[in-house]
C-alpha cells in the first residue's frame, strides 16, 4: 500500500486504520466473552430447570398407581418451548415428557452432567439412587441466534460509528493542521523579494523550530540582497562625478587637439564613458525599483509627471517625434513619482534607441491607469520577446542600450503587483513592438 503525499491524508488514513482496527478487535473479543458468557448462563438454566423439574417428577411418578406408563403434559396456551425434557426410569422407559419434547433428540441417560449432541445442549440428572432420571435439552440453534443477535447489536452501532469516527477523524485532522496550512499560505502568497520574518504567534511548538530556521534563512538572504542592491547603488553613485570628469576632460582634448587622430580616440573615450554613465543611472534605477517603497501613503497625478518626462526627452530628439494621450480626468494613484518617472522614462527611451528613425512613439495612459508605448520597427521574435526582462538582455545588440531597461520596468511592475504585457508585432498593426503595463489608480468621485 502506497501512502498519499499529503500529510493530513496520512495522518486521516494511519488513524482511520488502526481506530477501525481497534473497533474491529475490541467488537471480535468481546463477542467471545458474551459468547463464553453466554453458554454458562444456558447451561447455568439447563441445570436449574433440571433440578428444579426433578423432584416434581419424583413426586408426581410416585404417586402414579400404573408403573411405567408415559405421560406428556399438556399445553395450556401456545408458546415457543426451548427448553425440552424427559423423565425416565433405570430402564429408559419414558415416565413424563414435556409437549414438545422429541425422544429421538435425547441420547441413552449415561450418568449425571453435561452432554452436547450435533443439534442439543442437554443436561443429566437423577434421583431415589437412579431410578428416576432427567434430561433436559435446548437445541444448539438457539444459542446461535442469540448469539447473532448480540453480534448484530455490537456490529451495526459499529457500522454506525466506524464512518462517524472517521468524519471526526478528518475534521480533527484538518483542524489541527490548520496552522501548518496558514503557514504555508502564507509563503505561498508573499512574492519573490518579500523576505520579511514569518510570525510565529499562535503556532504549536512543532512548528515553531521550522518557523524559526526560514526565518533565520530569510535574515541571511535579506542581507544578501540589501548588500547587493546597496553596493550596486553605491558604486553607480560613487562613479557620477569621476565619470562626469573624465567626460569632461575628454571632451576638452577634443577641444585642444589638432591631431585628428588624438581627437577621433578623445571620441571614442567621451562615447564609452557616458555609456558608462548611463549604465550606471540604470544600476541605480534598478537598485531602487528593487529595494525602495514604490507605493506611498499619499496620492499623486500621473497625467503630470508623463508630461513632465516626454518634455524632457523631447528636448533630446526632434520635436513631435512622441505622440503623448492622456485622459481629460486625473489619474490619481499611491505609486511614487518617482518610480512612475522611471516607468515612463525607460520605456520611451527603449522606444526610442529600438524603434524606427522617424516614425512617431505612442504614448498614452488610459483613466484606468494602464500606461502603454509602442513604436514601429522590426517584430521581435516570440521566443525572445519575453526574454527582454531579464537583465543586460538586448533585442539588438548593435544599439548602445544597457540591457536594464525592461528588467527595471519588470521589477516595478513585480513590485507594485501589476502585469507587465509585452507585444510585437504591435497590437492592429504588422510590425513595431509595444508594452502594457497596469497602474494601480483610485477612483475618484466627480
Amino acid at each position: 500500500m502506497r501512502f498519499p503525499r499529503s500529510l493530513q491524508a496520512r495522518l486521516g488514513l494511519s488513524l482511520g486504520i488502526v481506530l477501525t482496527l481497534l473497533w474491529i478487535g475490541t467488537a471480535t473479543v468481546t463477542a467471545v466473552n458474551l459468547r463464553h458468557e453466554m453458554d454458562e448462563v444456558f447451561d447455568s438454566a439447563l441445570q436449574e430447570t433440571a433440578q428444579h423439574l426433578l423432584p416434581l417428577a419424583v413426586q408426581e411418578i410416585i404417586g402414579r398407581e400404573d408403573d411405567g406408563v408415559t405421560q406428556r403434559l399438556g399445553v395450556i396456551r401456545e408458546h415457543s418451548e426451548f427448553f425440552t425434557y424427559i423423565v425416565r426410569d433405570a430402564l429408559g422407559r419414558i415416565l413424563l415428557q414435556s409437549h414438545a419434547a422429541d425422544p429421538e433428540v435425547f441420547p441413552p441417560y449415561d450418568g449425571k452432567g453435561f452432554r452436547q449432541t450435533a443439534t442439543h445442549r442437554l443436561y443429566n440428572d437423577d434421583a431415589l439412587q437412579g431410578s428416576v432420571r432427567i434430561s433436559v435439552a435446548e437445541p444448539l440453534d438457539h444459542r446461535a441466534a442469540v448469539a447473532r443477535e448480540i453480534q448484530m447489536g455490537l456490529g451495526l452501532p459499529i457500522l454506525v460509528v466506524i464512518p462517524l469516527t472517521l468524519l471526526a477523524i478528518v475534521l480533527a485532522v484538518r483542524a489541527g493542521l490548520r496552522p501548518i496550512r496558514r503557514f504555508r499560505e502564507g509563503i505561498g502568497t508573499r512574492d519573490a523579494r518579500d523576505l520579511s520574518p514569518v510570525p510565529t504567534t499562535g503556532m504549536p511548538s512543532e512548528i515553531v523550530p521550522m518557523a524559526t530556521t526560514l526565518n533565520g534563512l530569510l535574515g541571511r538572504l535579506k542581507e544578501a540582497f540589501d548588500a547587493e542592491r546597496s553596493f550596486a547603488a553605491n558604486a553607480a553613485h560613487e562613479l557620477r562625478t569621476p565619470l562626469a570628469g573624465a567626460i569632461a576632460q575628454a571632451q576638452r582634448l577634443q577641444s585642444e587637439t589638432s591631431d585628428r587622430a588624438a581627437s577621433a580616440r578623445a571620441a571614442d573615450i567621451e562615447s564609452t564613458l557616458k555609456r558608462l554613465t548611463r549604465l550606471s543611472e540604470r544600476l541605480l534605477q534598478l537598485a531602487r525599483a528593487e529595494g525602495g517603497r514604490l507605493r506611498l501613503d499619499e496620492t499623486s497625478d500621473l497625467r503630470g509627471i508623463a508630461a513632465i518626462i516626454v518634455e524632457e526627452i523631447e528636448r533630446t530628439i526632434s520635436s513631435g517625434r512622441i505622440v503623448l494621450t492622456l485622459p481629460d480626468g486625473p489619474v490619481i494613484s499611491d505609486l511614487d513619482p518617482d518610480a512612475f518617472g522611471i516607468l515612463c522614462r525607460n520605456l520611451i527611451e527603449n522606444a526610442i534607441r529600438h524603434g524606427a528613425e522617424t516614425a512617431p512613439i505612442d504614448v498614452s495612459l488610459s483613466p484606468e491607469g494602464t500606461l502603454r508605448v509602442a513604436n514601429a520597427g522590426p517584430v521581435v521574435p516570440k521566443e525572445k520577446l519575453h526574454s527582454l526582462i531579464t537583465r543586460f538582455e538586448c533585442a539588438n545588440p548593435s544599439t548602445a542600450g544597457s540591457g536594464l531597461g525592461l528588467a527595471i520596468v519588470a521589477a516595478i511592475s513585480e513590485r507594485i503587483g501589476s502585469k507587465l504585457f509585452l507585444n510585437s508585432p504591435r497590437v492592429g498593426k504588422e510590425d513595431g513592438f509595444e508594452v502594457r503595463i497596469g497602474l494601480p489608480v483610485s477612483r475618484c468621485d466627480p
